[in-house]
């Protein structure tokens, strides 16, 4: 009779044990399930540039900082002045290195960046300033950011337009004679919103101000930004921006040989240092913020979308001033109009909290591509309301000229 008890004592036991393996196992085994994360990856960067290149010099600073984040997590691979037609080699290059994660920093490597992250769909992709993520097919891993740079346009128009009011004032020039000029890439909606915030900022202080605009035919081109930006300033405009990669128009308003200084805003970086008496401000994306939400979403195993602080629509990303993907540059107090800091403080401000609508007010534009395709402004145009990469594309009637 012991016996038996002792043998029913010892089946117990053992069950007991089994149950509690299991238990332990179920419990190992979705703690596991939960914590997809890995221990490290790779982050492939490929650049239309190099440092030397503002636009370019802004993803290296990131991707610096997202090395500095993350330490020996992040292992960086940077790939300088990639031609677009040979993306698809470094991109299966950046594959081979093992790459979990690949960023782009040109539109012109969005076909084959998508292309490619069809092919590869353990590896995510990150291009900017394109505009096809959502497009069928949509990829799961093909993933599109840009910040709302023409908040920083429209700001930097603003400081501007209180310095032609200040030269009116001076009697430097007459109100008829407030003219900007604007070195551009090329006749696309990231250059035309650009320029058209920042005339409409200029003309929320100067309202006789107007612009003529002159494309380079090129996104980096340091002597044809110079050139452009010379003959703007011998048609008579008195300050100058650019949307292109280099420092070339800033160069040509420091030399400019006019008994009156030709004043400039830049574009991407800080120019005081090379335009010290003519640069007034500058604006730029930061990539900061969508760069480190896309590796922390990576080394976790998550959605990148997921991990953004911004606006999402599907596997775009954007975000302006209040996000901190766009910033402006230090202001040049010894050249800068009386009162921009505050003009400055206050036009963010009211860009942060909607107050301030930029395509908007008694303003009609053309399509440069297709002359049935216009705008009336008296109805306000909302920028970026579904996609990070800018969408407006008019010329503005009466106030725009555009030289070539």
């Amino acid at each position: 009779m012991m016996m038996l008890k002792e043998k029913q004592n010892i089946i117990a036991a053992l069950t007991a044990a089994l149950l509690a393996l299991g238990v332990f196992f179920g419990i190992h085994q979705l703690m596991l399930s939960r914590d997809k994360s890995v221990a490290s990856i790779t982050v492939g960067f490929i650049y239309d540039g190099d440092a030397s290149t503002p636009y370019t010099a802004n993803f290296i600073r990131a991707a610096d900082k997202l090395q500095t984040e993350y330490h020996d997590r992040v292992k960086v691979i940077e790939k300088y002045n990639v031609p677009y037609e040979s993306a698809e080699e470094v991109i299966r290059e950046l594959a081979g290195e093992g790459c979990s994660l690949i960023i782009t920093n040109s539109y012109g490597y969005g076909e084959t960046a998508k292309a490619m992250a069809a092919e590869f769909p353990m590896i995510q992709f990150c291009e900017a300033t394109c505009d096809n993520a959502n497009d069928d097919p949509a990829l799961d891993n093909y993933h599109t950011f840009m910040g709302e740079i023409y908040r920083g346009r429209y700001v930097s128009g603003v400081v501007a337009g209180a310095k032609l009011n200040e030269m009116i004032e001076q009697g430097i020039i007459d109100e008829d004679e407030a003219v900007l000029g604007y070195v551009a890439a090329y006749p696309v909606a990231e250059v035309i919103s650009g320029y058209t915030s920042f005339l409409l900022g200029a003309r929320s202080q100067c309202p006789s101000a107007v612009m003529r605009v002159r494309y380079t035919g090129t996104w980096t081109g340091y002597a044809l930004e110079k050139d452009a930006a010379n003959l703007l300033i011998d048609e008579g405009c008195v300050i100058i921006s650019h949307h292109s990669n280099t420092i070339g128009s800033a160069i040509a308003c420091e030399s400019a040989a006019k008994p009156y200084t030709v004043y400039h805003v830049g574009y991407n970086q800080d120019m005081i240092d090379v335009a010290p008496t003519s640069e007034l401000i500058s604006c730029r994306i930061d990539w900061t913020p969508y760069i480190l939400s896309a590796a922390e979403a990576v080394l976790a195993d998550e959605d990148i979308e997921s991990h953004v602080k911004g606006t999402v629509n599907g596997n775009d990303s954007g975000g302006g001033f209040a996000e901190g993907w766009v910033t402006m540059q230090e202001l040049n107090a010894a050249a800068a109009a009386e009162g921009s800091v505050e003009l400055i403080d206050k036009t963010i401000a009211e860009l942060n909290n909607g107050s301030c609508h930029v395509f908007s007010g008694d303003y009609h534009g053309t399509s440069p591509d297709d002359p049935s395709d216009t705008c009336d402004l008296n109805t306000e145009y909302i920028e970026n309301e579904h996609s990070s990469a800018p969408t407006f594309h008019y010329i503005l009637d009466g106030i725009v000229t555009e030289d070539n």
